[in-house]
């Protein structure tokens, strides 16, 4: 049953408003994670290999538009790291950087899971 009154019609709108811009988000933080990937940042979306200011690696998990246990800061993050024991900003490390002069990745300590 539709509703006749400007209420309803106000209601429905807002309703498809929300779905659309639900939509346009989802899709946009899909395609920026296949473009991420594509561009050499195999880890996102899952475990991920970050520096943080001081240079220190470690690995934490990172979603694009998710973030549980840091600040995001467009492609930075206010995380602590867990190998210097202090916060700071993080990013990701691209699979070129990481393959020049890095330990192997299961020496590479892990972040907590979450909070």
């Amino acid at each position: 049953m539709m509703r006749t009154t400007p209420e309803g019609q106000r209601e429905r709108f807002s309703r498809a408003r929300w779905r659309r811009t639900t939509l346009f988000a989802v899709a946009f933080y899909a395609v920026a994670t296949v473009v991420a990937r594509r561009r050499g940042y195999s880890g996102l979306g899952g475990w991920t290999l970050v520096r943080c200011s001081q240079g220190h690696l470690f690995r934490t998990i990172w979603v694009p538009g998710v973030s549980l246990k840091a600040i995001r800061l467009g492609w930075y993050r206010a995380q602590f790291c867990p190998v210097g024991r202090h916060w700071t900003l993080v990013s990701p490390v691209t699979d070129a950087d990481a393959a020049t002069g890095v330990a192997p990745l299961r020496l590479v300590p892990r972040d907590v899971g979450l909070p």
